[in-house]
């Protein structure tokens, strides 16, 4: 058996190049009260065909003998079995402003041992919010994205069928409470900034000729609404107002597929890399020992292993890039894979040389 440490692949680097972009303050700003909430629920799906819960998953007989119950049917839950039912939790995203009637999507995940949820269908469920008020009902036939197959040698399973979704399977029960007075507002920044939250100041004073709008701080802006304007239509004027917002300097790195995004305006200080290549090999040659001729030993089989460490030369290069292009080259020339791409990107953050945040996900 051989097993290789090496860092192999190919990064792909995505470049922007613009400085700065016009935008709606709608586009970068979220209304008070226009959040989303999250509601959750635990509930059953009936109808799977033997690839429901076994009977180890305890939490699935109570339920479905409760429900029984519920329904005037007595039954004893230690003769029940449960191959066509899966426990789940549902969970679903309440948009803002929803009201009573409104459908959203659901969401619908076992927590037990079924196999597959393909073809079930979810059975009524509430779904609460965090302070445990129902505000939305779930129910309805369950669409997933993969299947698993088996047989008694083999068995083929894409994606994961142990989770589903159920469009507009919810619906909306209670309206979220929203307290805001009718002449003040605020807005929040999706991206807290110091910088912008005066840029938004400055334009929307300037939209309305008036100083209706107050920086807060780096992430609040209090708005004050014209007498006599209607608040729908204040407020849609607000989201529409255009402003130039700076490219933030940022680079950004996948280490799993090795993508790599440079903001437009990443600049680097004079700075020199180096960078090496290790291997390590290890081979498992297992070597069977006869016992002597008519002795009493055993014929065993010992372990022989052989370890490998090859370390080739490293790349010394000087990068004087100033600016993103020269950035891109830089790092072309080294021939660096994505691992190592990482590593460099964070040595050259950690020196001080890196005029950028640095992210990696």
């Amino acid at each position: 058996m051989v097993g290789k440490n090496t860092c192999k692949g190919i990064a792909l680097l995505i470049l922007l190049f613009s400085f700065s972009f016009a935008t709606r303050v709608g586009d970068v700003t979220t209304v008070e009260g226009g959040r989303s909430n999250y509601l959750v629920g635990y509930g059953l799906v009936v109808g799977l065909k033997g690839t429901g819960d076994g009977k180890s998953t305890l939490f699935t007989i109570r339920s479905i003998a409760n429900m029984l119950n519920r329904m005037g049917i007595v039954v004893d839950p230690r003769r029940m079995t449960t191959k066509n039912v899966a426990a789940v939790m549902v969970t679903a995203k309440l948009p803002p402003y929803a009201k009573p009637g409104m459908k959203v999507d659901v969401e619908v995940s076992s927590i037990g041992d079924a196999k597959s949820l393909e073809g079930g269908a979810l059975l009524l469920t509430p779904l609460r919010g965090p302070d445990g008020e129902v505000y939305a009902l779930a129910q309805g036939q369950i669409l997933i994205g993969g299947y698993e197959a088996r047989g008694r040698g083999a068995q083929q399973t894409k994606n994961t069928p142990t989770v589903g979704r159920i469009p507009d399977g919810g619906v909306v029960e209670r309206e979220l409470p929203l307290q805001t007075t009718s002449n003040e507002i605020s807005l929040y920044l999706d991206n807290p900034s110091f910088s912008l939250a005066k840029l938004i100041q400055d334009r929307i004073n300037a939209e309305f000729g008036a100083q209706i709008a107050t920086a807060i701080d780096g992430s609040t802006i209090r708005l004050r609404k014209p007498e006599g304007m209607n608040p729908v239509e204040f407020l849609a004027r607000v989201e529409d107002t255009r402003i130039d917002v700076p490219s933030v300097a940022r680079v950004v790195v996948d280490s799993r597929s090795g993508i790599v995004l440079f903001g437009g305006d990443v600049t680097i200080n004079p700075v020199s890399v180096a960078v090496g290549s290790l291997t390590v090999t290890i081979r498992e040659t297992p070597e069977v020992v006869q016992p002597p001729p008519l002795s009493p030993g055993e014929t065993k089989v010992v372990p022989r292993t052989e370890l490998k460490v090859e370390e080739k030369e490293a790349r010394i290069l000087q990068i004087r890039g100033a600016t993103v292009s020269q950035l891109v080259e830089s790092l072309n020339k080294i021939g660096a894979t994505p691992r190592e791409i990482i590593s460099v990107l964070q040595a050259i953050k950690a020196a001080g040389a890196l005029r950028a945040k640095l992210e990696v996900i």
